[in-house]
């Protein structure tokens, strides 16, 4: 990945120089964690205390977000965390010991508040961040994230699509160039081929050829996303992380973009993680959803019984918030309101990380961090009071 960087860095912008580069992990401006301090630069290694208590662990023994269903695990994060280093010398806590499983094909969406570490769990596990602990396996065999090879070789695996579809492109690379530039770094087709290729990718995602001389700013919004998932087809991939890909644009042209990963999933078979804020979108399209708060997944289970039999207190909350297109239910449901502030991810509670919000937390909650265990068939939640 460190040639992608050499090639582009007299002209990417400080996206794009994220997603290509994973070798260089600096955040630039404040993390999504939002404690309100600049990063200054990643924790990459632990103590080896901490290595060794950490490979002591079982997650399968703790069932902490394993499915039973015999299904193919694409994706597997292993008791991962990925700490910021801010100023005074703290470490920022932006993930905490996730586990997770991504099974191919699927749509596994995650959700949560502003600041809870999506974007960063979604980075980690496309290998742009270096994981300060815990492991990857991707399709059964770990991923080296220190290796160059292992990382570039990673990159044609997986790609991911940016929230902000103009900050992601370079405004002075025609679109054909952008397309095409995935395609000749990993030395796929000739000069010829990657044209037809643009082409066809063009047509794909609902645009014409004759786009590819023109530039980003010629575009509206809708129509760059366009070109930002083609350029993520372009070498393709089998996982694509699509990090809140239809936020920044207007409710018509979410449904034609959401339709359109949809199809493209279908016809190529892929798998997404798809992170967002709108729970109506996630629900339509995630096979899984797992909620997180404050770094952690708090509640894991499919779209169906998470919005059916919601577990986690957060859970709860988050769910009710979402408006109801029905004037008479919408007047009569029962919110759950939550008191109080997100706590600071450089100062995290010692247990669990919602208890200081939690109307029905106890001693227990305030001391001891919950295990994130299967309580009913496929459905994880990470509760004591559950």
């Amino acid at each position: 990945m460190e040639a992608t960087m050499k090639k582009t860095e007299d002209r990417m912008t400080s996206e794009q120089s994220s997603a290509l580069s994973s070798g260089d992990e600096r955040v630039m401006g404040k993390t999504e964690a939002s404690s309100g301090r600049e990063v200054e630069s990643p924790i990459d290694e632990v103590s080896k205390e901490e290595q060794k208590d950490e490979r002591s662990k079982d997650p399968v023994k703790e069932k902490q977000g394993t499915k039973t269903e015999s299904k193919e695990v694409l994706l597997k994060a292993e008791h991962i965390s990925k700490y910021f280093r801010v100023s005074g010398g703290r470490a920022l806590h932006a993930v905490e010991d996730v586990n997770l499983e991504i099974y191919r094909g699927e749509t596994l969406g995650l959700v949560g508040e502003s600041g809870c570490g999506k974007s960063t769990l979604g980075r980690t596990l496309m290998g742009i961040y270096k994981p300060t602990k815990g492991k990857l396996y991707y399709d059964g065999k770990e991923l080296d994230l220190h290796s160059t090879k292992a990382r570039f070789d990673f990159t044609k695996k997986a790609q991911i699509v940016f929230q902000d579809p103009y900050a992601s492109l370079d405004s002075r690379m025609t679109v054909g160039s952008i397309i095409e530039e995935g395609m000749e770094i990993h030395n796929m087709y000739d000069t010829a081929g990657r044209k037809k290729r643009v082409a066809e990718l063009l047509h794909t995602v609902g645009l014409n050829s004759e786009h590819a001389s023109r530039f980003p700013h010629e575009f509206s919004g809708g129509q760059r996303q366009r070109i930002g998932i083609a350029r993520a087809l372009a070498i393709e991939p089998e996982f694509i992380v699509c990090d809140e890909p239809i936020s920044a644009l207007d409710v018509s042209i979410q449904a034609q973009v959401i339709n359109l990963l949809r199809d493209l999933q279908k016809d190529m078979h892929l798998t997404y993680l798809f992170i967002a804020h709108d729970l109506n979108i996630v629900k339509y399209i995630s096979d899984r959803i797992a909620v997180m708060y404050l770094g952690s997944i708090m509640e894991l289970a499919s779209s169906e019984d998470l919005y059916k039999e919601t577990l986690h207190p957060y859970s709860q909350a988050l769910l009710s918030a979402v408006p109801i297109p029905d004037p008479d239910k919408e007047t009569t449901k029962q919110r759950e309101i939550i008191s109080g502030d997100v706590p600071s991810p450089i100062n995290r509670p010692k247990g669990c990380p919602f208890s200081t919000r939690c109307p029905k937390a106890t001693e227990r909650c305030k001391q001891e961090m919950p295990v994130l265990r299967e309580v009913r068939p496929n459905h994880f939640c990470a509760c004591h009071i559950v």
